[in-house]
């Protein structure tokens, strides 16, 4: 089924609009400066979108309960609006206000997450500003409203470019680690538990290749998160193993496919330890790459998929208790599924048709089946 958005939607997520327990659709409209919400009948048919104006250019969006009523509110981070969006909804989906939070002039805002930083138990916000070389924390005050935004410098020329939450120093609180593409490095950001922050490089100052997407996860089971980062223009992962302090041993690097381009982390192979699978835009595959118990992995498993996979997401498509793979291959206008075995293997893609130029992909069950369902955010104005 084919729903119409706004113009070439760059990012899809799925929450509860409207406090009705069934699933709804929110996608970041790239073309059209504008966020789409579908409000989900619960049988897998959506409601025509309504359509929000957002700043210039959404980048990114994601979903969580920022002034604590119970449904689903939506945060857009706009590349050339400068500006992080809060979309609190009601009981229709549609929503009560909107505010914005200025993240500075030239900010150029690339990713958001969110997580209670200061242990309140009201949820804040990350976004990384490739502009203006900073990453900006705004601490929820749990009624929709922020407390002023507070800047972490990066560094000169540094351009931060995607952003991953874990804790890196085993303290109990959570931590930020920045892939900045600018000066080819690996940031650090040590929390506090109060919302505070202590910048620390961690890795590659000067180093040959920039990094682009970066995802965290405990590899060793040591109760301490570890990095992993995909770069641009070379085609291996680096795995940071943390010890000690926030100090990480000499990375281990790992040959992928062609361009990587999407990382996600899971456990495939049913053994309790985390593994990862990595988009390889430019030769039609994904790698799989096993996690060993001491924080290293076994080299890489190659599985096609369709031209330029782009997305990549897990879960148990299936109801094996076996984690299964969906890609969004970007040049076939497809997106293939992966059916895992669980013991790190999986079975050849199955595809799908999409709409055209399949971008972003999130996953939840839609008509009440207890069977996971599929959302695909297309170039072309649809999902």
């Amino acid at each position: 089924m084919t729903y119409l958005t706004g113009s070439t939607p760059q990012f899809v997520a799925v929450g509860d609009f409207n406090n009705d327990t069934l699933l709804d659709i929110v996608t970041a409209n790239y073309g059209s400066s504008s966020v789409s919400v579908l409000v989900g009948y619960g049988n897998g048919s959506f409601a025509s979108q309504m359509t929000y104006l957002t700043d210039f250019i959404p980048q990114s969006v994601t979903v969580g309960d920022f002034n604590n009523d119970t449904r689903s509110d939506i945060v857009v981070a706009s590349l050339d609006g400068h500006n992080i969006c809060i979309l609190l909804c009601y009981d229709s989906g549609a929503l009560a206000n909107e505010s914005t939070f200025a993240s500075g002039d030239g900010s150029r805002l690339r990713g958001v997450d969110f997580f209670d930083f200061n242990n309140d138990s009201l949820l804040d916000i990350v976004v990384a500003n490739d502009g203006t070389n900073n990453i900006g924390v705004v601490l929820g005050l749990g009624n929709g409203n922020f407390r002023n935004q507070m800047m972490f410098s990066m560094g000169l020329k540094s351009h931060p470019y995607s952003i991953a939450i874990g804790d890196f120093n085993k303290d109990g609180q959570a931590d930020i680690a920045v892939a900045n593409h600018g000066t080819k490095n690996v940031g650090l950001l040590l929390g506090d538990g109060n919302g505070m922050f202590e910048n620390q490089n961690i890795y590659g100052n000067g180093s040959d290749f920039a990094p682009l997407f970066i995802g965290a996860g405990d590899f060793n089971n040591d109760g301490q998160s570890e990095i992993v980062v995909a770069f641009d223009d070379i085609d291996n992962i680096d795995v940071l193993v943390a010890y000690d302090i926030a100090s990480f041993a000499k990375q281990m690097t790992y040959s992928t496919g062609s361009f990587p381009s999407f990382v996600a982390v899971g456990d495939f192979n049913n053994d309790n330890q985390l593994d990862i699978v990595v988009g390889n835009s430019n030769d039609k595959t994904v790698s799989v790459l096993l996690g060993y118990d001491n924080g290293s992995f076994a080299t890489q498993t190659t599985f096609s998929t369709g031209g330029y996979p782009y997305a990549v997401a897990i879960d148990d498509f299936n109801s094996d208790a076996r984690l299964d793979i969906v890609v969004a291959n970007f040049h076939d206008s497809t997106i293939s599924i992966l059916l895992g075995y669980g013991d790190g293997s999986f079975a050849d893609q199955t595809t799908y048709s999409t709409g055209s130029y399949p971008r972003s992909v999130a996953i939840g069950d839609f008509d009440n089946d207890t069977r996971l369902d599929i959302v695909v955010a297309n170039f072309d104005g649809t999902c």
